[in-house]
């Protein structure tokens, strides 16, 4: 199988290439040139497999040029030998009668992030010895909160690589830059960058696009790669877990087989939607698709006008990893729904770049109201979810999936649907310790990582030990720089 721009479908290269450049050369996100369909026992012949050999079943249909046994080999080190404080990797639990959440959070980091970036370090470097690259990859990564410490733990000390991770100044939790600065490793970088996620994201862009930069580290022996969700071996390991929840419901008997389900996402960069748009055209049965957004609503805006303008408030809120005004994987989606026309989408992100704004063809809006649902919610209300959700469920929840569950909530009052529903949560409670304590009544904080006893002494749920390590751990990371000098950190890191 063939991976294509976005912006040039003529450009063309085999899975290994796609995944060891990240990005295309012109800016595009490199995509399957074809969707592999799922056969018709797929579903039910998945259904007693554990997650990892799910995942070489997906995976494998994108991947010709890797074999089965490869697969098999980077499955069971992503998703085995204790990386995961559950044998699922990614359960899915019921909540009531017709809603269930899948917990992608068990990994080493605490964040969905694991479920990919434990996988992309063995894709990507199986995938230089395939090209026969001698150079050493430099991963640059920008992070609204969980990508980066989730990159940084899954390239730690990886052979041939090195990562630096950009992250906005006062735009994550202190637990998220706490994992962050405290990163262990010999090969890793993180640096707060001035502004928001935006400006990180933006930057780490052009620093892909810097000719003279690419050949001044080519002479070094270094060239970049990219462990966000741009990279098309971020995104295929997240199509695994909609494919694996579906046949845990099934085979749990939440869903009889070909039952439609609507999954609940929340999402700031579009790409774990995304994924699952993907899983539903691969055949998994999935009805509608419901984008949750916070206060940085331009994906709820767009998936029900039309019209992207990112030329709005930016805020900072309790959910962070969802503060983000330019969502760069919603370009793939625009390639799908434009009918895989490179034309249009070049239009669309040159209008983006040029005026923060585009609005799609009446075409391209009506399969996405046949598809997506939207809605978004504001600090106040995520805490109330939060508190409801202990109250009535004893389940302990994020502000991201708070989030989650409120948009869920507001799709079902206005239409009446009543389709099981599978809610992603996408981050332990831990990480956000303030918020979530606040959502529950405490009003006085404990200081710094004491915090995390405080939850856990006053929900009785357990502090995860991935966070409880960092107690013991000193900062090494707390340089700062604006976006126009990030290039600087790159080449002190790659000196």
């Amino acid at each position: 199988m063939y991976y294509v721009s976005t912006r040039n479908k003529n450009q063309r290269m085999p899975a290994a290439q796609a995944i060891a450049q990240g990005l295309a050369a012109d800016g595009g996100l490199l995509t399957p040139e074809v969707f592999p369909k799922l056969s018709q026992n797929a579903l039910e012949s998945m259904k007693e497999m554990s997650y990892q050999q799910r995942a070489v079943y997906v995976m494998g249909t994108f991947l010709d040029d890797f074999t089965s046994s490869e697969l098999a080999g980077f499955a069971a080190k992503a998703y085995g030998g204790g990386k995961f404080d559950v044998k699922e990797v990614a359960p899915v639990r019921r909540v009531d009668g017709n809603t269930h959440c899948l917990e992608l959070w068990h990994g080493p980091t605490c964040a969905f992030k694991d479920m990919a970036l434990q996988m992309l370090p063995h894709l990507l470097t199986a995938s230089l010895v395939k090209n026969q690259e001698s150079k050493t990859v430099c991963i640059l990564v920008a992070t609204s909160g969980d990508t980066g410490k989730a990159a940084l733990e899954g390239f730690r000390d990886v052979d041939k690589t090195r990562i630096l991770v950009f992250y906005p100044k006062d735009g994550v939790s202190a637990i998220q830059q706490l994992q962050m600065s405290t990163q262990q490793g010999e090969n890793v970088g993180v640096c707060a960058v001035v502004g928001n996620f935006d400006d990180a994201q933006t930057g780490v862009k052009k620093l892909f696009s810097d000719e003279a930069l690419r050949e001044q580290l080519a002479g070094r022996g270094y060239f970049f790669s990219s462990a966000n969700s741009i990279n098309w071996g971020r995104v295929l390991p997240q199509i695994v877990y909609y494919v694996s929840a579906y046949c845990d419901l099934m085979r749990d008997g939440a869903v009889e087989k070909g039952e439609l389900i609507n999954v609940c996402v929340p999402t700031g960069n579009f790409g774990n939607i995304l994924a699952a748009y993907y899983a539903r055209e691969m055949g998994v049965p999935i009805g509608r698709l419901i984008c949750a957004s916070n206060s940085n609503n331009v994906l709820t805006d767009f998936l029900n006008t039309g019209l992207y303008d990112r030329n709005r408030t930016f805020y900072n809120t309790m959910s962070p990893s969802m503060d983000i005004l330019i969502s760069s994987n919603l370009e793939r989606l625009l390639f799908s729904l434009s009918g895989r026309d490179d034309g249009q989408v070049r239009d669309y992100m040159a209008q983006l770049a040029a005026e923060g704004r585009y609005q799609v063809s009446d075409t391209i809006r009506k399969k996405i109201s046949n598809i997506f649902s939207a809605g978004f919610c504001d600090d106040k209300q995520t805490q109330q979810v939060i508190g409801q959700m202990w109250r009535e469920h004893n389940y302990l929840i994020d502000p991201h999936t708070a989030v989650a569950f409120d948009v869920l909530g507001q799709y079902r009052a206005q239409s009446g649907d009543t389709t099981p529903t599978l809610v992603v949560s996408t981050a332990s409670p831990f990480k956000f310790c303030d918020s979530v304590l606040g959502a529950l009544g405490v009003t006085e904080l404990a200081p710094g990582t004491e915090i995390l006893d405080q939850l856990s002494q006053v929900t009785g749920a357990p502090v995860p030990p991935p966070l409880a390590a960092l107690k013991e751990r000193a900062v090494r990371f707390d340089g700062c720089v604006t976006k126009e000098h990030m290039v600087d950190q790159v080449l002190e890191m790659l000196k």
